[in-house]
């Protein structure tokens, strides 16, 4: 060992004293340096007198010379000092790529390197800035010490961590690498630790607010933050650009830490540590995830609320917005739906009102629907498409949608949530969906009378009262709106009044079919139902189980007040007679037409959607809205002319 070091310091000291002969004056420059380049252990190398000059000029004179740049003299000088060169002359080493340091400690390397300037950025955060901030709020009184300490949330307990314990542990580590090559341990002892960084990342959004509003705000807090930014530790980079570290410090880990799973031999002894610290690096990142997921859902839900102008028996932190959007309300009196907007959370249906002026709240709440108990399917309605229905206890809904996707999306998010609550609380049974296009449950079950509020028949599908089938008219006999069967009647049928559950108990307006059943009493015989007369066939019935129905045009003074327009229908139980009503819902029609025996003449050139009826004098004349609708029509007249009946539920079935 110690012959060869004074192998290589000759050979350094032959190398200087050539270059020295080149540059006169330059000799006194010789052997200086050689001691500091020792290896340690070796014997200093012998003193310079047998490399004079005069000897070197005696030997060299014999031989032309050959040129040697001063910059290669400089360089091979460079590497015969360096400590590579020294190792790789000391026996049992060997020049060549198998002295190459691993790859997995080479990021180990860049690990501890990175946590280094890590370090120095959390000193600058909490040392600095938050030190310094915190001292000029208690001496100028300029700015509250709260909004420091929430500017800078728990950033004294990370730098503490780093500082303290990650960073030392990461050095002794890598400085004992050739005897402990591994680090999976040390990350899987201290990794649970990162959950502090929840925090921290919670809090971003809100620090950066609150730094801006009061940078703008307080002038000698702006003068602070302004003196270290412009300093040489800031590194000419702002605040919010250091802050922002903390946030992307684990992703960097879990980054390196797989790139050092990868790179490691498949029978490394660190592989299983190494692989369980990666799982819990993961885990504290999705801990770090989850911390801002949950503050962009408070965040949302706290705009909403403003925008709902927070109302106190709405206002939770608990709770979930699912879906928003605009709507049309059908309304039961108006024949234009009126545009409405929907908040739905996991536990309520907000039914909103926009406010024309804007001021503080957008939104005026009108109905509040619990979603336990919520029921929602697809209305079929020719009239208003997309189309749906949302009943709850505390009232009913006849909504349209801007399209057939957004109606179904709709139906999809109030089930979802129907179904998590029913999920959660089993004492809140939501009643089982019909089948798709089931008209039916448009009446309430008897059972359920009074417990949830009903779907209100609309005005313009009846004509006349649907418990006494006495018309309406404006002045006499005006409409009115059961409250628990949600039915059109008159006055004097619903001059009743029983205490709805849905309605907090309160006497509300009801006909006597419900009175009676609600309160059990006995209604004067004067009230009881008069026998139903030829033309009283319900036309909810006869449109549900018919074998044609539709609206037409009637043409002709030979329908005389009916109108221009009526619901007509040929009942699959009355297949041979066709029944015309002035609306959809009616209890009694105001026509009725024996098709047998009639001859069916369909369209002329003029307007080829007019259809007749013509037997012995008697001519009726209609007009469908589509030729196809007509057709239709006609093909049912003519069997129901020749006498065809249904033979069972399967035959066809013509209606629309």
């Amino acid at each position: 060992m110690e012959g060869e070091s004074k192998k290589l310091a000759s050979l350094s000291n032959l190398v200087t004293v050539f270059e020295n002969s080149r540059t006169p004056g330059a000799a006194s420059r010789v052997c200086k340096p050689e001691i500091e380049h020792c290896h340690p252990g070796c014997s200093p190398p012998p003193p310079a007198e047998p490399w004079k000059e005069p000897n070197l000029g005696e030997t060299l004179e014999g031989s032309e010379p050959r040129m040697v740049s001063r910059r290669y003299l400089s360089s091979l000088k460079n590497k015969l000092s360096s400590g590579p060169w020294r190792k790789s002359c000391q026996p049992g080493t060997h020049p060549g790529p198998g002295t190459q340091e691993p790859e997995e400690k080479k990021i180990v390397q860049e690990l501890l390197e990175t946590e280094k300037a890590y370090v120095a950025r959390l000193h600058l955060l909490d040392q600095v800035f938050f030190q310094e901030l915190l001292r000029e709020a208690r001496g100028s009184k300029a700015f509250p010490e709260d909004v420091v300490r929430l500017i800078f949330s728990n950033i004294s307990s990370i730098y503490q961590f780093h500082a303290q314990f990650f960073l030392p542990e990461l050095q002794q580590r890598l400085d004992s690498w050739t005897a402990t090559p591994r680090i999976g341990d040390v990350i899987q002892k201290l990794a649970p630790f990162l959950k502090m960084y929840s925090e921290y990342v919670k809090n971003f959004e809100r620090a950066v607010e609150l730094l801006a509003t009061w940078t703008e705000k307080s002038t000698p807090f702006q003068e602070v933050i302004t003196r270290i930014q412009s300093s040489e530790a800031s590194g000419s980079l702002t605040l919010q650009h250091h802050m922002l570290e903390p946030v992307q410090r684990i992703p960097r880990y879990e980054l390196l830490l797989k790139e050092y799973v990868q790179k490691l031999p498949a029978q490394a002894p660190d592989r299983a540590d190494a692989q369980k610290a990666l799982d819990m690096i993961f885990s504290a990142a999705q801990h770090s995830n989850a911390a801002v997921t949950e503050m962009e859902r408070l965040q949302d839900l706290w705009d909403v609320y403003q925008r709902l102008g927070l109302e106190d028996d709405i206002v939770d932190p608990s709770n979930t917005l699912l879906r928003e959007g605009p709507v049309l309300k059908i309304s039961f009196r108006r024949s234009d739906p009126m545009e409405r907007y929907l908040f739905l959370f996991n536990n309520m249906l907000l039914y909103c009102i926009p406010k024309v002026i804007q001021v503080g709240a957008q939104f005026q709440v009108r109905t509040r629907i619990d979603v336990a108990g919520m029921k929602v399917r697809e209305l079929t309605d020719a009239e208003f498409p997309h189309s749906f229905l949302v009943s709850g206890k505390q009232r009913t809904l006849e909504l349209q949608a801007r399209s057939q996707e957004e109606m179904i999306s709709w139906i999809q998010s109030c089930q979802a949530a129907i179904d998590q609550i029913e999920k959660r609380n089993e004492t809140f049974k939501a009643a089982v969906q019909g089948p798709e296009g089931d008209t039916q449950e448009q009446e309430l079950q008897s059972e359920e009378l009074g417990l949830r509020a009903p779907q209100w028949v609309r005005d313009k599908m009846v004509t006349m009262c649907m418990r006494c089938q006495e018309p309406f008219n404006a002045l006499t006999r005006r409409r009115h709106h059961c409250r628990a069967c949600g039915y059109v009647v008159c006055a004097r049928c619903s001059e009743y009044r029983a205490e709805l559950q849905y309605n907090d108990n309160r006497p509300s307006r009801v006909c006597f079919h419900c009175y009676t059943f609600l309160t059990g009493s006995v209604l004067p015989e004067d009230k009881e139902d008069k026998r139903r007369g030829i033309l009283e066939k319900v036309s909810a019935t006869g449109s549900e189980q018919s074998l044609m129905c539709s609206f037409l045009q009637l043409v002709g003074d030979k329908w005389g007040k009916s109108g221009p327009r009526g619901w007509c229908v040929i009942p699959r139980d009355d297949p041979l007679v066709l029944y015309v009503y002035a609306a959809p819902q009616d209890m009694r029609a105001h026509t009725s037409v024996p098709l047998l025996g009639y001859q069916v003449t369909a369209g002329t050139q003029a307007d080829p959607r007019v259809f007749q009826l013509q037997q012995s004098g008697q001519l009726y004349t209609f007009k469908a809205e589509t030729e196809e609708l007509r057709d239709r029509w006609v093909k049912a007249m003519e069997r129901a002319a020749s006498g065809w009946s249904p033979r069972g539920p399967s035959d066809e079935d013509l209606s629309d």
